[in-house]
């Protein structure tokens, strides 16, 4: 091999580990490995607006929810069709907003605004098979739970978006529990809009990080009790919605501002340095993402000022118009 092809490999390598390799970064292959490069969602054709993404990685599948009925979508990654997994108005169920799977393949489905009215459910827990496992409230008023992940102890952890709060559910001796785990009101003002939304477990599993999409902050909620603001630099994180953690590189998908930012995470979550910003298809708003088998799978949220209508997709390319 030749100096100059071994150079532009090791350059290619480099880049590439950075997620940077040509004019857009390495989020996803497209049709490889005989997998799609989208998938179908089978939403309603009076309108569907989906938002989170929940992947079991163990299983190969994928997990979407809807906001305007609260049905739950899930897809394989071989397969370019979902298929409706529980429908809308189940369990109590009239929206659902984040979703994630832990190692036992149980499903947590965060209902938003689902437990303002009435005495509905603030959150879901699912078996793999589909069985409702647990129906829960969380002790507070006003919560609207937004996304949620899971901890190194295997509990599920919910953002609030109305107060700056974050809930802890697991089961306990006497079946399944929701706690308020980290109350950070003496930390973060709440704001006009949605406050704590997208969350990701650090490289280390020391903390979570937390999104803020009205004010751009990204915040550490350490396992030992503390939180503390995460210095972005100028980076300009508003409109921050989904996070994605691959290694170091943390993407954070910044829905109405149609773009993705792209930032270097310290290994406790307690240090970020941007890296660059890439833009999404303008005609589309992005809410959530998540990676799964080697690729970040986006989700087509409809979300733009008029009607949604289908088609309705999962992506792997967000910047296609």
């Amino acid at each position: 091999m030749n100096k100059r092809l071994v150079a532009t490999v090791t350059a290619a390598a480099a880049l590439g580990g950075l997620g940077l390799v040509g004019a857009q970064p390495v989020l996803a292959h497209g049709h490889d490995q005989g997998r799609p490069a989208s998938y179908a969602l089978t939403g309603d054709a009076e309108g569907s607006r989906f938002e989170g993404i929940g992947a079991d990685r163990r299983r190969g599948t994928f997990y979407v929810s809807e906001v305007t009925g609260g049905e739950i979508h899930r897809g394989d990654v071989r397969d370019g069709q979902t298929e409706e997994w529980l429908p809308a108005g189940a369990d109590g169920r009239t929206t659902a907003r984040g979703i994630t799977v832990d190692r036992a393949s149980n499903v947590y489905v965060a209902g938003g605004p689902n437990g303002l009215e009435g005495d509905r459910p603030d959150l879901w827990v699912y078996s793999p098979d589909g069985e409702l496992l647990a129906a829960l409230r969380v002790p507070a008023d006003e919560a609207f739970l937004n996304d949620v992940a899971i901890g190194p102890d295997g509990a599920a952890y919910f953002t609030d978006s109305n107060d700056p709060r974050v809930y802890r559910v697991a089961q306990g001796d006497d079946g399944w529990e929701a706690e308020v785990w980290a109350d950070a009101s003496g930390t973060i003002e709440r704001r006009d809009g949605f406050n704590l939304g997208g969350i990701v477990l650090s490289a280390d599993r020391s903390a979570f990080v937390v999104a803020q999409g009205n004010t751009g902050d990204l915040w550490r909620f350490g396992l030992d009790g503390t939180v503390d603001a995460i210095d972005t630099g100028d980076a300009d994180l508003v409109n921050a919605d989904g996070l994605v953690l691959r290694g170091s590189r943390l993407t954070v998908v910044r829905n109405f501002d149609h773009a993705l930012a792209t930032l270097r995470l310290s290994a406790d979550g307690s240090q970020a340095r941007f890296v660059r910003e890439q833009a999404t298809d303008p005609s589309k708003v992005f809410t959530t993402a998540t990676e799964l088998r080697g690729r970040v799978l986006f989700v087509e949220s409809e979300f733009g000022s008029g009607p949604a209508t289908p088609p309705y997709q999962v992506t792997t390319n967000p910047s296609a118009g």
